[in-house]
C-alpha cells in the first residue's frame, strides 16, 4: 500500500444505535486521515464524535456506507484481527483497559494474546513503555500509579500491539492539567515515531497541537482545517456550543479593543510572540 494512499478512508457513512429511530447517531461522514497525520475531532457532548471513533477499528460497524482501513473494509469478518492491530484505541477511563497487576504485564497482556514469540514480546513491551514515557515504572503496581501514568500504560498496551494508528476517545478526560500534559507529550513521541493519531477532545489546547481539525455536529462533520484556519473562527465554534484555545480568546479580546492581532495566534508561544512584537 502506498504512502499516499489514506490509512483510513470513511465514505458516506451512516449509523443509528437503534434502527427504529430516525436520527442518525453518525449521518453521511466521509473523510480522509492520511499517514503520520494527527488529526483532532472536536464536538459537543452527543455530535457522534466517540460513535465515528468506534467506527475506526470495528467496534461498530456502519449500516450504511464504507470504512477502510488501509484499504480493508471494516465489514468484512475475515479483516477483523487485521483491522484491529492496524487501529489501536484508547479510551476515556484507563482502569477499564489495565488487566493486570504490574504496569509490565499489563503492556504484554495483547501480545501475548495475540500470539507474538516471547523473545519478540520482550523487544516489544519495553520499547512501548519507553515511547509511552512509562518504562521507569515497569515494576510498579498500576494501581499506585497517578491518572496520568495509568493512561499511559494503557497506551504503552495499544502500542505493544504496533499500530499503524492510533485513536484515543477522550482519553484525556479524567485527567489533571499534568496528566494531559504528559499524555500530549506521548502522542507527540508517537507521531515522531511515524504512528498516525486520531484525538477525539474536549480540550481546545490539545486540538491546537494537531496536523488538522474536524467540527462535529449532530452527527456530521460541519467544520475542517488546520487548526489555525478553524480557531480564527471563533463565532462559527460558539454556535456549535464550542470553546476556542485561552490564546485565541485573548487575541479577540485585543483586537476589540484596536490591538492588531493576526487570526492565526491559536497557541500561547504564538500569542507572547506577537504582543513581545507589539511592545517593541
Amino acid at each position: 500500500m502506498s504512502l499516499q494512499e489514506p490509512i483510513l478512508r470513511v465514505q458516506d457513512v451512516r449509523f443509528r444505535y437503534d434502527p427504529e429511530q430516525p436520527k442518525y447517531a453518525v449521518d453521511g461522514v466521509s473523510l480522509n486521515i492520511k499517514r503520520g497525520e494527527f488529526v483532532a475531532v472536536l464536538g459537543a457532548n452527543g455530535c457522534g464524535k466517540s460513535t465515528l471513533a468506534k467506527h475506526f477499528n470495528a467496534i461498530l460497524l456502519p449500516e450504511a456506507g464504507t470504512v477502510l482501513v488501509e484499504g480493508m473494509d471494516t465489514r468484512n469478518e475475515d479483516h477483523l484481527y487485521d483491522v484491529r492491530q492496524k487501529v489501536g484505541m484508547v479510551f476515556q477511563n484507563p482502569d477499564n483497559q489495565i488487566v493486570a497487576t504490574i504496569v509490565e504485564e499489563d503492556v504484554a497482556f495483547a501480545p501475548e494474546n495475540l500470539g507474538v514469540p516471547p523473545e519478540e514480546i520482550r523487544t516489544r513491551i519495553d520499547e512501548a513503555m519507553k515511547l509511552a514515557g512509562i518504562y521507569e515504572k515497569r515494576d510498579a503496581a498500576p494501581y499506585k500509579l497517578s491518572g496520568g501514568q495509568k493512561q499511559r500504560v494503557a497506551i504503552a498496551g495499544v502500542i505493544a500491539m504496533r499500530p499503524d494508528c492510533l485513536v484515543l476517545d477522550e482519553s484525556t478526560a479524567m485527567l489533571d492539567p499534568h496528566g494531559r500534559a504528559q499524555v500530549m507529550n506521548t502522542i507527540h513521541q508517537l507521531r515522531a515515531a511515524g504512528i498516525t493519531i486520531v484525538s477525539i477532545t474536549h480540550y481546545m489546547e490539545e486540538a491546537a497541537q494537531a496536523d488538522r481539525v474536524l467540527v462535529m455536529s449532530r452527527g456530521r462533520i460541519v467544520m475542517e482545517g488546520t487548526p489555525e484556519q478553524v480557531f480564527s473562527q471563533t463565532e462559527k465554534l460558539h454556535s456549535y456550543h464550542l470553546d476556542v484555545p485561552q490564546a485565541a480568546e485573548l487575541r479577540d479580546a485585543l483586537v476589540k479593543v484596536g490591538i492588531p492581532m493576526p487570526e492565526n495566534v491559536i497557541t500561547p508561544e504564538r500569542c507572547a510572540e506577537e504582543l513581545y512584537k507589539l511592545l517593541q
